[in-house]
């Protein structure tokens, strides 16, 4: 199965691709789900299972299904509007989204956290129901976060390719399933490995399209640390983890044009960098998500790996 870098660098929120991003994700496939139905929701509940209950609180999930269900995607994430939005929702128990009626959410009653035994398909499942005036489920779907921000249907999981029942999709010119394969085919062709996997995005879409969106990935990971390394204060989630980026940046600053410059202080800078980039995604910041491992059955139900930041 092809594989684009598109599947494998995703702009998205933080902390977690598969608790956070993912949810919201699927909040935003139900909101899509319920705007084809022949009759009107009013009120929408989430039960969140497995991985996606233990985990959810210290990983946003509760915040990233409400945010989700209020129109928000990880694309186009904006925290500050999101803030406000949130807050509105905890006090006015209503969620407004485009195409749709006003949709009752009461977080502390409609967001449940099921901690019995995980739903069959995938550690992180969750359940999505519209309800009608009376509080009477109308329509329900199950979804799973499988990883990297890949999310199915309980149908879509059970399909010949774990995800949607699609096939290898279009065909490349250079298919490889090793690395032994992709660079033997560098040798043969005389291209780099940028070359030859440039050659297979190509084969999927346009040069503009390939272009623009590489630039935004590029543009958020650049605003990402810019932002980790401007910010100060306390990191969400109740453990009182005071950011560090910001102080080490500026020891390291001060030290310029010093005697005082050790040979190991490059390695001082690429940790700090790393350290701005993981403190925003642990603060929930828009982010490029990278997946620690793709299968070729990329959404196909595996045990929970190590969240990726």
């Amino acid at each position: 199965m092809f594989l684009s870098v598109f599947d494998l660098f995703k702009v998205g929120i933080g902390p977690s691709s598969s608790h956070t991003m993912g949810p919201m994700v699927a909040a935003a496939r139900f909101l899509d789900a319920l705007r084809g139905l022949p009759f009107e929701p009013a009120g929408v509940r989430a039960t969140r299972h497995g991985s996606l209950a233990f985990t959810g609180k210290g990983h946003a999930t509760d915040r990233a299904v409400i945010l989700g269900l209020a129109g928000f995607e990880p694309s186009t994430f904006d925290a500050d509007h999101a803030r406000q939005v949130l807050a509105a929702i905890q006090s006015e128990h209503m969620s407004e989204v485009h195409g749709l009626p006003p949709l009752r959410c009461d977080p502390s009653q409609d967001l449940i956290f099921d901690y019995g035994p995980p739903l069959p398909g995938h550690a992180n499942g969750m359940v999505l129901s519209a309800l009608d005036a009376e509080g009477d489920v109308i329509f329900q779907e199950t979804y799973y976060s499988t990883g990297g921000g890949f999310v199915s249907t309980a149908a879509e999981l059970a399909g010949p390719e774990g995800h949607g029942g699609q096939g290898p999709g279009a065909p490349v010119p250079y298919p490889f399933e090793t690395a032994a394969q992709m660079l033997a085919m560098c040798e043969e062709t005389g291209l780099s490995i940028a070359g030859l996997k440039r050659a297979n995005e190509l084969a999927q879409m346009g040069t503009l399209a390939l272009d623009t969106g590489l630039a935004e990935i590029w543009s958020v990971m650049t605003a990402c640390l810019e932002s980790g390394l401007a910010a100060e204060g306390t990191l969400p989630g109740g453990l009182q983890v005071r950011r560090r980026a910001k102080a080490i940046r500026e020891k390291l600053e001060a030290e310029r044009g010093t005697n005082l410059i050790a040979p190991h202080t490059i390695n001082d800078w690429m940790t700090v960098y790393a350290m701005a980039v993981n403190e925003e995604h642990a603060a929930g910041g828009r982010v490029v998500t990278a997946p620690s491992g793709v299968s070729r059955r990329r959404d196909r139900a595996r045990a929970p790996s190590r969240d990726d930041l």
